[in-house]
């Protein structure tokens, strides 16, 4: 059963319905269907994109984001890093007001930096370690570029193997730019000469993220969960009954 209820979403948030109904059809596909997780989403607000902010892109992930955590989480919230050179934004984006909430808080930040990702990585866990939730974690990381810093990034994502953390990297932006290809090798550290588990997934949602369907996204999110999940309790990163 769904965290919240497909009659709450309707009252909540009417325009969220049609994602939620996608979601719950890609978990169920997944053997997801019932499990309880936070649901994080991490955004890049580096200067290249701001073309993803002016066009809607990155609040339709957001809400594809937040029909996805209603099934798995029951705060009708999401956590939301916004970052560049460093974090420009913790906050969160809920059912209640998701509309155009994207642009609200875009609307309080300073200048759009470069692309750091450990800072943003360090955040997530932060938050996650304070919330003392003992559940698994999915953390949809969002951005449109490889990082200023390679080696922070790595290494970060391997000391959160030992987490209940997993890394969904979602790519904005042309599929051959060289951008992308630290993301897939970092996809592909070995295990476990570099890390416990592998705890991430990259998908490449093109230069025009809003025409990517709704399934397929879905399908994309929690494509890996499932298998990072079974590693994840075999090594003991995930309680027993969480």
């Amino acid at each position: 059963m769904a965290a919240i209820s497909l009659s709450k979403v309707e009252e909540k948030a009417p325009a969220l319905v049609s994602l939620y109904k996608s979601a719950g059809v890609s978990l169920r596909k997944h053997g997801l269907d019932g499990l309880r997780a936070a649901v994080y989403l991490v955004v890049d607000y580096s200067g290249s994109m701001k073309p993803y902010y002016a066009d809607g892109s990155v609040q339709a992930l957001a809400d594809r984001v937040l029909g996805l955590s209603a099934h798995l989480d029951d705060d009708g919230s999401v956590p939301v890093v916004f970052f560049s050179t460093d974090v420009d934004a913790e906050t969160e984006i809920a059912l209640a007001d998701h509309q155009g909430r994207i642009d609200r808080i875009v609307a309080g930040l300073g200048h759009m930096g470069k692309t750091s990702y450990h800072l943003a990585m360090d955040a997530v866990i932060d938050h996650y370690l304070d919330s003392g939730s003992k559940e698994p974690a999915l953390v949809v990381f969002q951005t449109d570029g490889g990082p200023i810093n390679k080696l922070a990034a790595e290494r970060y994502l391997c000391k959160a193997a030992r987490l209940p953390l997993f890394w969904q990297f979602i790519g904005f932006g042309d599929a051959r730019s060289k951008q992308f290809d630290y993301l897939r090798k970092l996809d592909e550290l070995s295990v476990p000469d570099k890390r416990v588990v592998d705890n991430a997934g990259f998908f490449h949602a093109g230069s025009e993220p809003r025409k990517v369907s709704d399934a397929e996204l879905y399908d994309q999110l929690v494509g890996e969960f499932p298998k990072w999940l079974v590693a994840a309790r075999a090594q003991g990163i995930i309680p027993p009954g969480a």
